[in-house]
């Protein structure tokens, strides 16, 4: 599933094709996709016709359309959703499910999602963050982003320092494969009690996560196949980059050790056994 820095790329991809432009047409080709928008099909479409998009937002995993009528269309990827940018009269790139098509004419967006677990809905922002996503916290990316306040909210909690990561209502946008690589900077074993962590290495591995997200972003994120690419059709780069995830049996970048998969949470997780012992001993 897309994590944070794959839907800033998505972001940044869409918003010189966005922002001031004029809707006209709007085609739902299957209705799953606007499942959550309680009007259905129908209404979504004419609920976004005439509406000018403003600059797109995300928070976290979370993309947003802003709309001049202080609406927007609240979008998740889920596994495979993807935005792409197309010439009108373009051949269709497989699933598309809704097309926008824009007064001026000129290229259109389409929302394409093979698995269809991703989604799209109109939503009452009011030009704020849509209230169906208030509960989820503020990532490392934002000006709310309060670092002693997640410090301080990790700490509170009596579990295991990967479980609070993936927490997205104490920090927002990290996933399993971003959590594996900000550990594994960190040298910490995703199991770490985290009310046995002192606040200075909670901040420690904030740090990882930020600068782990921030080298992703760089390389357009990560990507391990086709069901995530940029709105122009291409691949993010951040997976040649791994140090940990994906990276079983493969030598610690660090100090050479087999990386190790262990079962984690109905998923897998990556780590040195020799950089992230628990309790925490250092290469």
């Amino acid at each position: 599933m897309p994590e944070l820095p794959e839907v800033e790329v998505v972001r940044r991809g869409l918003a010189p094709h966005l922002a001031g432009r004029t809707l006209a047409a709007v085609e739902v080709l299957h209705p799953r996709p606007v499942r959550r928008h309680l009007g259905g099909p129908d209404d979504f479409a004419a609920r976004l016709v005439g509406r000018t998009l403003l600059e797109p937002a995300r928070r976290g995993k979370y993309l947003w359309l802003p709309l001049d009528s202080g609406e927007a269309i609240l979008t998740h990827l889920g596994m495979s959703g993807q935005f792409r940018v197309d010439p009108p009269g373009a051949a269709d790139e497989p699933h598309v499910r809704v097309r926008l098509g824009f007064e001026d004419g000129l290229s259109e967006v389409r929302f394409c999602d093979q698995r269809m677990f991703g989604g799209l809905l109109v939503s009452e922002a009011d030009g704020h963050v849509p209230p169906e996503i208030a509960h989820i916290a503020p990532d490392p990316f934002e000006e709310a982003f309060d670092p002693e306040a997640v410090v301080r909210a990790i700490r509170r909690r009596r579990t295991g320092i990967k479980r609070a990561l993936l927490d997205q209502t104490v920090v927002s946008g990290i996933g399993n494969i971003y959590a594996d690589e900000s550990l594994w900077l960190a040298r910490m074993h995703y199991a770490q009690a985290t009310d046995a962590l002192s606040p200075g290495r909670v901040r420690e591995l904030l740090e990882a996560v930020r600068r782990i997200m921030a080298r992703a972003l760089d390389q357009g994120g990560t990507s391990f196949d086709s069901l995530y690419v940029h709105v122009n059709g291409e691949s993010g780069y951040f997976d040649r980059s791994l140090n940990a995830y994906g990276r079983e049996d493969l030598p610690c970048p660090r100090c050479g050790t087999p990386i190790r998969r262990e079962a984690f949470m109905n998923r897998s997780s990556f780590r040195c056994p020799r950089c992230q012992r628990l309790p925490r001993n250092r290469c």
